[in-house]
């Protein structure tokens, strides 16, 4: 089990699965969803971004502290030691039966919650603008030439 939690927080960054959903994964996913609020989706968000943020590739980009890192960490610690241990138990020892410590179950449903949390920032005004900027810069006529059958 230690090892299936320690995993999860890697999983949850990454957010990538492609295995097919089961009834164990559906059923934590769905409980994973229920005991989770607006802001505990959030907190999960900004932890997916300030752990991001370590990657040398974009560190310059992020004012994170260490203290902020590890205020997050923390947080997020909390929130997954409950949701495992008191909101979702049953849930979980459902999924590693079904598939193991390191099964798909538990990474489904936890992609699914990293999603969640995801869609909380995304359906923000603010975020959406900032992606639909970059259409200012994509060269339509290019693209359309490109896919025209010429």
């Amino acid at each position: 089990m230690k090892n299936a939690l320690a995993t999860l927080g890697i999983v949850l960054a990454v957010m990538t699965s492609s295995a097919a959903a089961n009834p164990a994964a559906d059923a934590l996913s769905t409980c994973l969803s229920d005991n989770t609020t607006g802001k505990d989706r959030k907190d999960i968000a900004r932890w997916v971004f300030i752990a991001m943020s370590a990657h040398p590739a974009i560190h310059d980009l992020s004012l994170v502290t260490n203290e902020k890192r590890d205020k997050s960490n923390m947080m997020v610690g909390a929130l997954f030691t409950r949701l495992l241990s008191e909101n979702c138990p049953v849930q979980v020892k459902a999924a590693i039966a079904s598939d193991g410590e390191n099964g798909a179950a538990l990474r489904i449903a936890f992609d699914s919650l990293g999603k969640l949390a995801m869609q909380e920032l995304m359906s923000n005004q603010n975020v959406i603008t900032s992606f639909s900027d970059a259409t200012k810069y994509i060269d339509n006529d290019k693209i359309n030439s490109a896919l025209s059958d010429k």
